[in-house]
């Protein structure tokens, strides 16, 4: 049995290992294994890490949606997925749910290799509408004529794909369930007794029998009346519950309720699922972040993701860092210009502490925009800036930008305008897995006309960088920087200004050359040490440019050395390629130089610790020595040597 705090069990869960479980229950047990399901969830995550709070919050919501609809057969689907670890405890999971986001363990999201129960995968928000639709249309083609059911919060509602969904659902009228998880209160205010008794009327088919005699008799009218009827009903609803922008869209809304309030959350589910309305339903249910866990409740947005923690006492264990991280960095950096250059303005698409603009907001909180989960008007609401002479610095992980890449290409690009990108995460993200690798932005940035790219191999670079981005007036700019603790060297208070498109060399060597691109630079130094005690003299530089490349530096590493490595933490198509169509244009392969270039493998790496999923990507100093010795004839027995010579 599970135990959290001061011995507590859970008798009721233990009996339940699945939704077919969870529905032979009493509707009188449902409080008990809420408050045991909750229990449970903690207890699992303090040995983890992980999302908490999301997840504590629909707790109820979970055990009403599992319990009224008859899922597998029933689709239902989770918005981005940080609440999603109910729902696996519920549904055939609870015996691995302490390997969430462990080696070989559990997804932190929601993920259809994992679970029938799981229809949809996602991690990125404001998906479940366009899913649920697509999955609704399906049933509808098939002939079938089960439930499909979408859960979305609050926040995944200020992206506009959540709108462009429902725009398309209220047009085409085909049966979906939304349910609006609000937990931020965002939409409506306090829900009580009254709320609760209107939403139960009105999902009522008493109700729904009412208005479609009203409905009949208005038809009865000349249309002039008949649609003024039909309004008036529409606004007199919207007026009592406050959904009138969603009826306006076309959907039928129900709420706000408690949604912690299995009293309330089970009639209208009931009530819906036995409707005979064909169109799409919105049930809009207020919950609350961390419910039932006090530390949790008091500190929403430390509870939102936590590292492992002690349950009675919630503190958490994070390691005392040895280095700053790398988007406090990123941060200072960004605070130093702007003391001295107030054009300089930042946006982050609903990640302020993530991105480290939370800092940046405390020195100059009139200079600083979150404009939600909404990476598509960050991008163009930048380059509105830009035109008026502002130096906008959009942060936004690797993982996110790729959602505004036409805005990217379309609104800053084609008009050269100086918009400066700071990309977080870039790379390998460790538990996050494969949905948060930022492997790609160095491929789809490289394509971009006029782009210029830089990679910082450490703290001290990317003050530099950011410096850079400041100084370039007539083009877009992107950086590229990891998650997590840099490398602990000194900073100054201050970056200084890079020239543009070079590199710089560590180390000087004459058989084997590796040119680095961010932050591998650690790894191929630790090469170079490996390859000179087998008596193979390395050079080792940083090329900190993707573009414009350091041609002068690409060549004279080709002509001088017999190998060549370069090592990049993207995928195909990126720093390597660069690297190569100026090397064929120069004709250096004519001269019997033995290229290898090192980036991620064709293949999504699940989630692990950073250094493993580097190892398995084969861009680590194993890959690195594996590829110079593979080049020169003297292959060694390892894994890393077959990655490499198999791609």
């Amino acid at each position: 049995m599970s135990q959290i705090g001061h011995n507590r069990q859970t008798p009721l869960l233990d009996t339940v290992s699945s939704p077919e479980d969870l529905r032979r229950l009493d509707e009188d047990q449902l409080r008990q294994l809420a408050d045991e399901l909750r229990v449970e969830m903690i207890n699992a995550v303090s040995v983890t890490g992980g999302h908490l709070g999301a997840g504590l919050g629909v707790v109820e919501l979970t055990v009403a949606a599992h319990y009224v609809f008859n899922t597998p057969d029933d689709k239902l689907i989770w918005d981005v997925g940080h609440q999603c670890y109910p729902h696996k405890i519920l549904t055939e999971r609870r015996e691995r749910i302490r390997s969430l986001r462990q080696p070989g363990g559990l997804s932190g999201f929601t993920s259809r290799k994992e679970s029938k129960f799981d229809p949809f995968g996602a991690a990125h928000s404001s998906t479940s509408i366009s899913a649920g639709l697509g999955f609704a249309v399906a049933r509808d083609l098939a002939g079938r004529s089960n439930d499909v059911i979408a859960v979305i919060g609050d926040g995944s509602m200020s992206a506009g794909m959540a709108y462009e969904a429902m725009n398309n659902a209220g047009a085409m009228n085909s049966r979906l369930i939304v349910i609006l998880n609000d937990n931020d209160m965002s939409i409506a205010p306090p829900v009580g007794a009254m709320s609760a008794y209107l939403s139960k009327l009105i999902s009522s088919g008493s109700f729904h029998s009412v208005r479609s005699l009203a409905k009949e008799v208005a038809k009865k009218f000349p249309k002039p009346l008949e649609q003024a009827a039909r309004r008036a009903e529409e606004y007199a609803r919207g007026m009592l519950t406050g959904g009138t922008l969603f009826e306006e869209m076309g959907f039928f809304y129900i709420g706000p309720i408690d949604g912690h309030n299995l009293d309330h959350l089970l009639p209208v589910l009931k009530n819906v699922r036995d409707s005979d309305h064909d169109g799409p339903v919105l049930i809009h249910a207020v919950t609350q972040k961390g419910k039932g866990y006090e530390p949790a409740e008091k500190s929403a947005d430390k509870y939102h993701g936590v590292a492992t923690f002690d349950v009675v006492t919630g503190k958490q264990a994070k390691p005392t860092p040895k280095a700053p991280a790398y988007q406090n960095v990123f941060a200072k950096a960004l605070i130093a210009e702007a003391k001295e250059d107030e054009k300089i303005v930042a946006v982050t698409a609903a990640m302020p502490s993530g991105t480290g603009l939370n800092l940046f907001g405390d020195a100059f909180p009139e200079r600083t925009f979150d404009v939600g989960i909404a990476e598509q008007h960050a991008v163009t609401f930048c380059a509105g800036m830009a035109c008026e002479g502002f130096k906008p610095f959009a942060a936004i992980y690797s993982t996110f930008l790729q959602r505004a890449y036409d805005q990217v290409v379309h609104d800053v690009a084609i008009q050269k305008l100086p918009v400066r990108f700071a990309i977080d995460r870039a790379g390998m993200v460790g538990a996050d897995g494969v949905t948060h690798q930022g492997s790609y932005d160095i491929t789809y940035l490289g394509c971009i006309p006029g782009m210029v790219l830089m990679a910082a191999a450490d703290e001290v670079e990317l003050m530099d960088m950011v410096a850079t981005a400041v100084q370039i007036d007539d083009a877009p700019s992107a950086f590229r920087f990891p998650r997590g603790e840099a490398t602990g060297v000194e900073m100054p208070e201050k970056g200084t200004p890079l020239t543009i498109g070079k590199g710089r060399v560590l180390r000087e060597g004459t058989k084997v050359a590796v040119l680095s691109y961010g932050t591998r630079l650690q790894d191929a130094l630790k090469a170079a040490d490996d390859l000179a005690a087998r008596g193979l003299s390395t050079t080792v530089a940083d090329a900190r440019f993707a573009k414009p490349l350091d041609q002068d530096l690409v060549l004279r590493l080709a002509r001088e050395h017999e190998v060549m490595i370069t090592v990049e933490e993207g995928a195909i198509g990126g720093f390597a390629t660069q690297v190569m169509h100026c090397m064929i244009s120069a004709g250096v392969f004519d001269q019997g130089l033995k290229f290898r270039p090192l980036y991620l493998p064709d293949f999504f790496i699940d989630h692990d610790k950073p250094a493993i999923q580097q190892e398995v990507g084969g861009v680590d100093s194993t890959a690195i020595v594996a590829a110079a010795l593979q080049a020169l004839g003297l292959e060694e027995d390892s894994a890393a040597v077959q990655l490499q010579t198999s791609r």
